[in-house]
């Protein structure tokens, strides 16, 4: 029966995943060291803080699930003698020389940052569409080691990481990875944030890390820019069209909720999503008849393509014949992206202004240059 694919287990995983009260576990250390100044130097960021310490910084990563944090890190040039002081705390010696990086939304910051000589091993490799981390594989400079729940210790011990970014879920096995390979185990939440701009600096911590502050600053700060000023275009508009999310799989429906990542950047590209009321950040299970109750008048549904072959509204409706009652999909308002052939998930955590031009285009076309031509989503004509 199947259009669906890989992505719409990472959804349905990352679902699960949010709705899990507790994780914290052995992470939390004695109180942080007075900092010297207490502004927190993210500004959008929920579920990490990164404050001036010397002539460092002091790191806390929050737990996103509950209480206390996932871990507390001291970031200091490895050029400076160690102050005393840190000698038994979580210190990361800057520039990093060798990382591992468990997401494509890390080392896709190395990369745009020249920085990809530092990282030595990736995960999934045969997902990635970069023909330069391919060429890298290929030549031996960086390893894959394996998959989240199936690491190749053997492979991360023989690089020697300074760091491993992981992507903290309440399964991911931390400590026996780092004590083998005696990394510093660096929890990277960025995928956990519900607000663009909170997910995209998380950009800023590679910046930490490599000694390229002031790069990551004019980056981010050139994004931030860009969104808002793409959103200050909706901001009046008379008509907001309504716009719902996704496929269903194994018959239930995930639907984001409506203080989600996706629902936001509905919100600022001039759309009224079908669920905002809902207060939930993660996405919630609904039979498809309810979901067809709700949203079957919506103007606009959004889907997410990662088949070998396109989309289409025939193929669509042989899928399943309930979409055919959909508003959306009666007058082609089906509106696609292909994770595949755009990236998706290497490129659009860093660029959430051209996410959010791509959707302003298609709600709003009279807002845009003609020529503006979308980037990752696009409406389904055929």
């Amino acid at each position: 029966m199947k259009i669906l694919s890989f992505i719409s287990r990472i959804f349905i995983w990352f679902s699960v995943i949010c709705t899990i009260t507790s994780c914290n576990d052995d992470v939390n250390s004695d109180k942080r060291l007075e900092t010297e100044n207490s502004e927190n130097l993210l500004h959008y960021a929920s579920f990490i803080e990164v404050f001036n310490y010397k002539s460092g910084y002091y790191v806390n990563v929050t737990n996103p699930w509950g209480n206390g944090n996932l871990g507390e890190f001291y970031l200091y040039p490895d050029s400076l003698r160690l102050p005393e002081e840190l000698e038994k705390r979580q210190v990361i010696r800057t520039p990093v020389n060798s990382v591992v990086t468990y997401s494509s939304t890390q080392w896709s910051v190395f990369l745009q940052l020249n920085e990809i000589q530092r990282v030595k091993g990736i995960l999934e490799s045969n997902y990635t569409q970069n023909q330069e981390i391919k060429t890298l594989i290929s030549e031996g400079k960086i390893s894959d080691v394996g998959y989240e729940n199936h690491i190749n210790i053997e492979k991360v011990i023989d690089i020697k990481p300074d760091v491993i970014l992981y992507t903290p879920y309440s399964t991911t096995p931390r400590t026996e990875i780092g004590e083998l390979t005696g990394a510093v185990m660096f929890p990277f939440a960025d995928y956990l944030e519900n607000h663009p701009l909170g997910r995209t600096e998380w950009l800023k911590v590679i910046g930490f890390l490599t000694c390229r502050e002031k790069d990551t600053d004019r980056w981010f700060d050139s994004i931030v820019t860009n969104y808002e000023s793409i959103k200050s275009l909706c901001d009046s508009v008379k008509y907001r069209p309504s716009v719902f999310s996704d496929l269903p799989y194994e018959g239930q429906w995930y639907v984001p909720g409506g203080k989600s990542y996706i629902a936001q950047i509905f919100k600022d590209a001039g759309a009224d999503y079908v669920w905002s009321e809902n207060n939930s950040t993660a996405s919630q299970p609904v039979d498809a008849e309810t979901v067809l109750s709700q949203a079957g008048d919506a103007d606009y549904w959004r889907v997410m393509n990662s088949t070998d072959f396109p989309y289409s509204y025939k193929r669509l409706s042989i899928e399943n014949e309930l979409y055919t009652y959909f508003k959306a999909f009666r007058e082609k308002h089906v509106i696609v992206c292909d994770v595949m052939k755009t990236s998706y998930f290497e490129k659009s955590q860093y660029q959430p202004d051209v996410l959010l031009k791509d959707f302003v285009k298609i709600f709003h076309p009279d807002l845009l240059d003609d020529d503006y031509e979308p980037q990752f989503y696009y409406l389904l004509n055929d």
